[in-house]
């Protein structure tokens, strides 16, 4: 920043036409006076009027325009944060210039403007009184505005988790010690006598502040936010990220923060001078451009272009063009903004992925975007316009120094005082507060909008939706609070609806509940009575079959015999099946689990139908290779599995065909059983009725095999009781593949 001229004489009085005389024509400032008088707005000028006058005029005026890039930073960050958070962030804006500007007036300006102590630390003017010299208390307002812009860019890096009181101390850390202190040693250079700060002697150039204010508010920011860490559930797997309630209003922020800017740059040459106009076009290019460049980068990173990276690419533009709006072309401006902007998404990103959680964006924005402006003097400056004459790879070199220099002071200080003072005031607010939202935790402050969404939540974490919310007549959200009333009002009537039809379900559920125990009961009953009988028949037919008390008379009377110990001993079965079945769905089956050696049972079922298939000339083949696992299982129910599988293939095997038997662990981890036949298959429809009970598919065969059409219903519900499934492939004519998996956890070597 260059040496102000002061000496500039405030003066009441007022002037008239005759002292248009005495004011250069070259001066661009002029065109103002003489409206003013032409206008009749002044009038009789003292005889110590000099044009020095125009130059604090135009100070003041771009003091009130910073002024207003403190509205702009309320409504960006505001806007930023979820509504719940929004009149804290409000306040910490307002609070934070409040508190920047009495430290600065008591001792900033003398600790950054004093006479330097070696170029270290100035040590004069504190609490500066303006009467003494206008054009001192001039610039001293001046510097306050940037004091408070420094101080209220960490407001939105550490929003919606730290504590009001916390921020307040970060305020005074920043405002009172950081920025003063590191703006010595930039922008110090014997303004009110003595020597220069030791970055300015060295030449470091940073013309309204990409470091000495930007990056320095970044760097206190980044140290925060490490230390307070992110908000809750920010980067939790699965979650949404939080984004901004009203996005317009952040718009609104950037557009006041541009209109500050042109303040903030153009009055950084501290008088009304030729300069101005050309400072003022390359703000407008840089932000222009980096606001372009966001909007692209933004398309080229996501689907669809996102808000925040257009916003904050606009900032970064601003930023990157305030350490050298003074001495670049247009042509750079751009380039610079373009680059600016670019460099900040590409840091949001990076810090995403170490999830440094920055609300607003303030770190890639301010310190990214401040880092690349300060280094791009050395690349697009002039050098000839360098206070100290360089090369540019000397001035690069300088540059670099001096944003190295921001890093350890402003970041380590910061960081380590913010971690000592952690340990006995917690700078975050507590997991109860950050949810319910810092405005009604921190102040006690709501609003329509957030009424309307605690009302909501209550709904939804009551479950309840009997009271409808409160309607804030003619606020912005009584539609919405209308609207979700009459919703409410509907889902209740439908919810009463269908309580009565869950009512009437559960009392024909109970009735058909009821039905099928009695129908359980009786089967149960049954099966129990016709085994003693069946049991009789079958030892009876064994007797006469053995010839136990002599040789029958006649030889068909023994193969009557046989034929009823074998119907006996099939109508035991089925009754067995069904005693099996009726056991399953009355819940009363317990499974006696062990490690079973699926290879060693597989091969003791195939022995136990050898004879069968032999008889049925059938081919009974095995495909089990070594190393099966061993598996948890109720070894009795899985041999019942095993001879239901293969007795129904074998059932429905023509002469000359083949049933296989294999077992092998599948790719996804699970042990798979299956059965695979060459006979007559099914249609691909009646797979579903194969596996409901007491159904009979192929009638033509179940007259000479028989069966009740239990056997894959039995072996389904047992291996549901082994939390395993079934699955039927087949085709009509080609055979059928019946496949048992058991999940990865009854594999006992898992």
């Amino acid at each position: 920043m260059p040496t102000p001229r002061f000496r500039l004489i405030f003066s009441h009085h007022a002037l008239d036409k005759a002292s248009c005389r005495h004011i250069e024509p070259d001066i661009a400032g002029l065109a103002l006076v003489c409206l003013l008088l032409k206008q009749g707005c002044v009038r009789s000028p003292p005889e110590s009027m000099s044009i020095e006058r125009v130059d604090l005029v135009w100070i003041m005026v771009a003091t009130c325009m910073i002024f207003v890039m403190q509205a702009g930073f309320c409504c960006l960050e505001s806007g930023f944060v979820r509504a719940k958070n929004s009149i804290n962030v409000a306040l910490k804006n307002l609070v934070d210039f409040c508190i920047a500007g009495l430290l600065f007036w008591i001792c900033g300006f003398a600790l950054m403007f004093g006479v330097s102590q070696s170029g270290w630390i100035g040590a004069s003017a504190w609490m500066y009184d303006a009467r003494h010299d206008a054009s001192i208390g001039g610039f001293l307002l001046f510097q306050l505005m940037f004091c408070g812009t420094a101080a209220t860019i960490v407001s939105g890096a550490v929003a919606e988790r730290v504590a009001f009181s916390s921020y307040v101390i970060i305020t005074v850390i920043i405002s009172g010690l950081i920025y003063p202190v590191f703006g010595h040693w930039a922008w110090n250079n014997g303004q009110l006598g003595g020597e220069a700060g030791w970055l300015a002697a060295l030449g470091f150039i940073d013309f309204a502040g990409s470091t000495v204010v930007h990056s320095v508010g970044g760097w206190v920011s980044l140290a925060a936010v490490l230390v307070i860490g992110p908000r809750m559930g920010r980067f939790k797997k699965g979650v949404a990220m939080i984004r901004g309630h009203d996005l317009t209003m952040s718009t609104l922020g950037v557009m006041l923060l541009w209109f500050g800017w042109f303040g903030f740059n153009g009055g950084s040459t501290l008088a009304m001078s030729a300069d101005v106009p050309s400072v003022l076009i390359n703000t407008t290019l840089g932000g222009c451009a980096g606001g372009v460049a966001g909007l692209i980068a933004s398309r080229l990173m996501y689907p669809l272009p996102r808000v925040e990276d257009f916003l904050n690419g606009t900032l970064a533009g601003l930023v990157a063009i305030t350490a050298n709006c003074h001495d670049t072309s247009a042509l750079a401006a751009v380039i610079i903004g373009g680059v600016g902007a670019v460099v900040a998404i590409l840091l949001g990103e990076w810090l995403e992925r170490l999830r440094i959680d920055d609300a607003v964006g303030a770190v890639p924005a301010h310190l990214g975007a401040g880092i690349w402006g300060t280094l791009a003097v050395a690349l697009f400056g002039e050098p000839a316009n360098w206070p100290v004459q360089h090369d540019r790879i000397s001035q690069f070199g300088i540059q670099l120094l001096g944003c190295a220099a921001a890093a350890v002071y402003c970041f380590g200080l910061a960081y380590v005082a913010l971690r000592l003072i952690n340990r006995f005031h917690p700078l975050r607010v507590s997991p109860e507060a950050e949810q319910a939202g810092l405005n009604q935790a921190e102040h006690g402050a709501t609003s329509a909008m957030l009424d309307l969404v605690n009302d909501m939540e209550r709904h939804r974490v009551e479950g309840r939706f009997d009271a409808p919310v409160n309607v804030v007549i003619g606020s912005e959200v009584e539609p919405i609070a209308l609207q979700y009333n009459r919703v409410i009002q509907r889902v209740n009537r439908d919810s009463e609806r269908l309580k009565r039809v869950i009512d009437a379900l559960k009392q024909a559920k109970g009735e058909a509940e009821a039905a099928n125990q009695a129908k359980t009961a009786f089967l149960g009953n049954m099966s129990h009575e016709l085994r003693t009988p069946l049991n009789a028949i079958i030892g009876f037919s064994e007797i006469l079959t053995g010839e136990l008390f002599g040789k029958l008379g006649d030889g068909r009377y023994k193969e009557y015999a046989a034929d009823i110990l074998a119907s006996g001993k099939h109508l035991l079965s089925l009754v067995n099946d069904l005693l099996d079945h009726t056991r399953i769905e009355a819940g009363r089956v317990e499974l006696t689990e062990e490690e079973v050696d699926i290879y060693e049972q597989c091969h003791a079922v195939l022995r136990m139908l050898r004879d069968k298939a032999e008889e049925s000339n059938v081919a009974l083949v095995a495909e089990l290779p070594d190393g099966l696992p061993y598996l948890r299982a109720d070894i009795r129910a899985l041999r019942q599995m095993l001879l239901n599988l293969l007795s129904n293939a074998l059932k429905f095997t023509q002469a000359g065909g083949s049933v296989t038997l294999g077992a092998e662990v599948e790719g996804d981890g699970r042990f798979a059983i299956w059965v695979r036949d060459t006979g007559i298959g099914m249609k691909r429809e009646d797979v579903p009725r194969a596996l409901e009970p007491f159904v009979q598919l192929h009638h033509h065969l179940s007259k000479s095999y028989g069966g009740a059409g239990l056997g894959l219903p039995l072996v389904q519900s047992l291996m549901r009781l082994h939390q395993g499934s079934l699955t039927i492939d087949s085709r009509e004519g080609s055979g059928t593949k019946v496949t048992l998996r058991f999940p990865r956890s009854r594999m006992a070597d898992i």
